[in-house]
């Protein structure tokens, strides 16, 4: 599949990998392929602001990666999830809920902390980072909606329209900035 993706576009998985190594993240997400997007200018014809949008994204993650539409069922059911994320963060810390996943510690790490060496530097990319069952959907829909399209090669807009397409926090924080996938689609 990624011998159909042009060079924005592998640009843009790999900088998602970087955003999410960065983050010190387990997985990459959806969120890290936008931020990933954001990074390579692909959303400046939408006279998006970076960041406000980064500052959206921060603003989700601190309340645990719930959508609005999360909050709003919650509230149906008369729970706050302000009051929530509040009560959590005096006792844990502010910022608890945003914190990444714990790393895995491999057997290699046990054994170069065992022998008393230090981790090898990430900086170059050696951490293999995987992708969340999310962010492995949003690579394929890209083709998808790129074969739909009759187009040769998944672009940008292919990864935008994907992300557009799957429910959640990345595609509300999105709608929220004045792109939807009828927005991009007619961009694109």
């Amino acid at each position: 599949m990624f011998e159909r993706f042009s060079g924005d576009a592998r640009a843009t998985v790999t900088g998602a990998v970087a955003e999410a190594r960065q983050a010190r993240a387990a997985t990459v997400t959806e969120e890290h392929l936008l931020l990933s997007l954001l990074a390579l200018g692909a959303l400046d014809p939408f006279g998006v602001d970076r960041a406000a949008v980064a500052a959206d994204l921060a603003a989700a993650r601190r309340r645990g990666g719930m959508s609005r539409a999360d909050e709003e069922a919650l509230a149906g059911l008369g729970i706050d999830l302000t009051e929530i994320v509040s009560r959590i963060e005096e006792a844990h810390g502010e910022g608890v809920l945003a914190a990444p996943a714990p790393r895995r510690r491999t057997v290699g790490a046990s054994l170069r902390s065992a022998l008393g060496r230090a981790e090898p530097d990430d900086r170059g990319g050696g951490r293999h980072v995987p992708f969340t069952e999310g962010s492995k959907k949003v690579l394929e829909q890209s083709l998808r909606i790129a074969l739909g399209r009759k187009d040769k090669h998944i672009g940008t807009l292919h990864l935008l329209l994907a992300l557009l397409a799957r429910p959640g926090t990345v595609s509300e924080v999105m709608t929220d900035h004045g792109i939807t996938y009828a927005t991009a689609e007619a961009r694109g």
